[in-house]
């Protein structure tokens, strides 16, 4: 039995406000992405922009403005991190900052990866073959330092963009979970992973060869 990619945590001031937006903006798609939603209540600031965020997809215009609309009605937002105004694709940010992208219809690489398209990354070539090893999810892109893995189960990609890097100050605020046997734990560290302390509650904290935080449940 291997590690298997449980859910996506966020960090969150009203974890269940923001699994309201969540839940509602997604609504059933979420059972597509082959992992579950958490969020977990935490009082640290947001302080910089996240390493990981979800790129959704349209399949028309009115279907992107839609999503755009519905986002907002949450409690979403618009946000500028330097996109170029000829970009078709919308940033927005959810109540809590989190930011993520409507992607504009078309678009190739997210083709048949369902609404929630990719989980996009900040990070190395050598974190997306970290990943791939340790999800024995195939790379379905490895290009100019750029990285991409999916489920053989189908779902959303997750990419990593390659340099430059946004530079890492405190914890993410997303995290993935695994869930696995307690020998996982010492195969991803041959892999590159970094244990960061002992089991608690059933729980190993690590980090990538990166340096960003995952858990691993332990399980058995």
């Amino acid at each position: 039995m291997t590690a298997t990619l449980r859910a996506l945590e966020f960090a969150a001031h009203d974890p269940q406000g923001l699994e309201r937006f969540w839940t509602g903006l997604l609504g059933r798609e979420i059972d597509d992405t082959g992992f579950r939603l958490r969020f977990v209540k935490s009082d640290e600031p947001k302080t910089r922009q996240n390493q990981m965020h979800f790129d959704l997809t349209s399949e028309s215009l009115d279907d992107q403005r839609r999503t755009v609309a519905k986002a907002l009605g949450l409690g979403g937002r618009h946000i500028d991190i330097g996109q170029l105004p000829d970009e078709k694709h919308v940033v927005l940010a959810d109540p809590e900052g989190n930011e993520f992208c409507v992607i504009e219809p078309g678009n190739d690489f997210l083709a048949d990866c369902g609404f929630v398209g990719a989980v996009a990354s900040d990070g190395s070539q050598e974190v997306g073959y970290f990943w791939s090893e340790a999800l024995h999810w195939p790379l379905v892109w490895d290009q100019d330092q750029e990285t991409a893995i999916r489920s053989p189960r189908g779902g959303p990609k997750i990419t990593w963009g390659g340099p430059p890097f946004t530079p890492k100050s405190g914890p993410n605020r997303l995290r993935f979970v695994l869930d696995g046997p307690l020998a996982e734990i010492d195969r991803l560290v041959s892999l590159g992973a970094t244990r960061l302390g002992p089991q608690e509650s059933g729980r190993v904290e690590m980090t990538d060869p990166d340096g960003n935080e995952f858990s691993v449940v332990v399980l058995g």
